[in-house]
């Protein structure tokens, strides 16, 4: 197995619980739970293009383009943030929570990238501004 791989994707569901908790604290919709399937779904996929040899056994690293992958993780939670935002007359609900959806799936492909300490400058970045 691959420790350091679960390490990464453990920081990616824990980063994206932080964000989760802040958002079911305030009553609002896309709570812990959507928040660390989210991270962890962006943390994995990222894993996963970042070794391609796992899924296709003999290639070299110049057949894999990982960023690929984070391009799709990047419009398909854009596609999930949009049926999230409701609009009904003159006002618009659920921005904020497509836009922590779509950061939480950002701090998980950073975690999945290795780059922890991006992630939880993210995370705190997220909290202070939600502040």
């Amino acid at each position: 197995m691959q420790w350091w791989a679960v390490a990464e994707l453990a920081v990616g569901v824990a980063l994206s619980i932080v964000v989760g908790v802040e958002r079911e604290f305030h009553g609002k919709s896309a709570g812990i739970r959507t928040c660390a399937l989210v991270g962890l779904g962006s943390a994995l996929f990222t894993v996963v293009s970042r070794h391609g040899d796992w899924l296709l056994p003999g290639m070299t690293i110049t057949n894999v383009d990982g960023s690929r992958v984070a391009a799709q993780i990047v419009s398909g939670i854009g596609f999930l943030g949009a049926g999230l935002i409701f609009v009904r007359r003159d006002s618009v609900r659920g921005l904020t929570t497509a836009a922590s959806i779509w950061l939480v799936a950002a701090i998980g492909m950073a975690a999945g990238a290795g780059k922890v300490d991006l992630a939880a400058a993210a995370t705190v970045m997220y909290l202070l501004v939600m502040v």
